[in-house]
């Protein structure tokens, strides 16, 4: 292995909640007077963090999103989560290969603690993940495209940035794994591989990481 940290992003690469989570965003966004559509929503919204949202609405029409929009959010998102939400294929083959290995390996997603620790507790990725593993952009205040995120896992995790690589899914991830100084495989599986630009390889299958990362 050539890396000595491994970090995934979460949704959309250890758990399949993307198509889930932007759905209901799009909805609950055009309840509020907002019209978006799902395809609108992945395309501004996909690997951010809730602040984003937040100020994309207040820039676009100067109006503010309700104070309990991010609870009212979450709560439906959970819900669907407990329903619906299932590993994304091949990732748990890939942790437990890093594992079986001894390579280090963390999340850092731009999701909160709770909305992370309720995906992996649903797909039965939980035991993969103690807490000293789990990062989240609740951590740093500045989510991805900055590179705050990343960097602060690593130093977490006693690895220098050069010595990490990021597994993402979207370009706000990859923009950040970029400004950090950390090699990026960009995962096209919902993502045109147009959009991962400066990404260092890309892949469509869990399968085929495992052979990027060696």
């Amino acid at each position: 292995m050539r890396y000595d940290l491994v970090i995934f992003d979460n949704d959309g690469v250890l758990v399949d909640s993307e198509p889930i989570s932007n759905r209901h965003l799009a909805a609950y966004l055009t309840e509020l007077g907002h019209p978006t559509s799902y395809e609108d929503s992945l395309r501004d919204y996909m690997g951010s963090a809730m602040h984003r949202v937040h100020d994309l609405v207040e820039e676009r029409t100067g109006q503010r999103l309700p104070a309990d929009f991010d609870d009212v959010f979450h709560a439906r998102v959970f819900a669907a989560f407990e329903r619906e939400l299932k590993p994304v294929a091949g990732a748990e083959q890939v942790l437990e290969k890093l594992a079986a290995d001894g390579v280090p390996y963390c999340v850092a997603s731009s999701g909160s603690h709770e909305r992370i620790r309720v995906g992996h507790r649903t797909t039965g990725l939980a035991r993969w993940f103690e807490d000293e593993r789990i990062f989240s952009s609740q951590d740093v205040g500045r989510g991805k495209p900055e590179p705050d995120l990343f960097l602060y896992a690593a130093k977490r995790m006693g690895v220098a940035p050069e010595r990490c690589v990021v597994v993402e899914d979207s370009p706000l991830g990859v923009q950040a794994a970029v400004a950090a100084g950390m090699d990026v495989y960009g995962f096209t599986a919902m993502t045109p591989a147009s959009r991962l630009e400066g990404a260092n390889g890309l892949f469509a299958d869990m399968g085929e990481l495992l052979d990027l990362l060696v």
